[in-house]
């Protein structure tokens, strides 16, 4: 048995908060008649569920990493090759990646078919963190990590969340965010006066990369799932 909106959210149609406004406006139908309760239990494998009209199976909820390589586009269709491309064929319809890394970032990215955990993931609100290796022009200095810390203002405006910068020796630093704004470490970077030539996401929510090869994907553990789960405020089934 599962609760109502827990599988709506799993099965894609939307974030808790979405999910609750889809129930309160009828959309949503429990063998064949409206349910507004998002509370209510159900067998997935017995209970017809239908959004509007459409009929919604028992989700897979399953969460994936990808090693990436540069050259690749994080969206789900480009003129170009994507993401993924790089995943299973069974998985290219329901699974969507969790926030982006750019054509020319590499390293870690997060799959998942389970709506209520991506909208968790990407949210600022739950503060979880991403960390970058990243080599660039200029070398790091501690004035440089205390700006990273009172959160940068960038030329256009854009105000960052504070931020961990760890200069690592002559052109390399680490750093760490908990937001995912356009470009974001890059520019932050930039507005140091220290463009940055290499890029790579080496952690996201605890998990790493590990020995998983470049262009390579692989499922999370339970362990690495419950973790993840923690990380981003998801406690237990609630």
């Amino acid at each position: 048995m599962e609760r109502l909106d827990k599988f709506l959210a799993n099965a894609g149609a939307g974030s808790r908060s979405q999910v609750k406004l889809l129930l309160k406006a009828g959309r949503v139908l429990v063998n064949g008649r409206p349910e507004t309760n998002g509370s209510r239990h159900i067998d997935p494998q017995k209970d017809a569920v239908l959004l509007d009209g459409s009929a919604l199976g028992a989700p897979r909820s399953g969460v994936w990493m990808l090693n990436k390589p540069a050259g690749f586009v994080t969206a789900t269709e480009d003129s170009g090759p994507t993401v993924m491309e790089l995943l299973p064929k069974a998985m290219r319809k329901t699974f969507r990646p969790v926030g982006r890394l750019d054509k020319d970032t590499e390293g870690l990215l997060l799959f998942t078919d389970d709506g209520d955990l991506l909208h968790r993931l990407i949210s600022p609100r739950n503060q979880v963190p991403k960390v970058y290796y990243a080599r660039h022009e200029g070398i790091a200095t501690q004035e440089d990590a205390a700006a990273f810390a009172q959160g940068l203002t960038l030329k256009d405006g854009t105000v960052c969340l504070p931020a961990r910068l760890e200069p690592l020796g002559n052109g390399e630093s680490r750093v760490t965010v908990c937001e995912g704004k356009y470009h974001q470490v890059r520019r932050m970077l930039a507005s140091r006066g220290m463009p940055v030539t290499y890029l790579e996401r080496i952690q996201e929510g605890g998990l790493c990369l590990g020995d998983l090869p470049r262009g390579a994907a692989r499922e999370l553990t339970e362990k690495e799932r419950r973790a993840l789960e923690i990380a981003c405020g998801r406690k237990g089934s609630e």
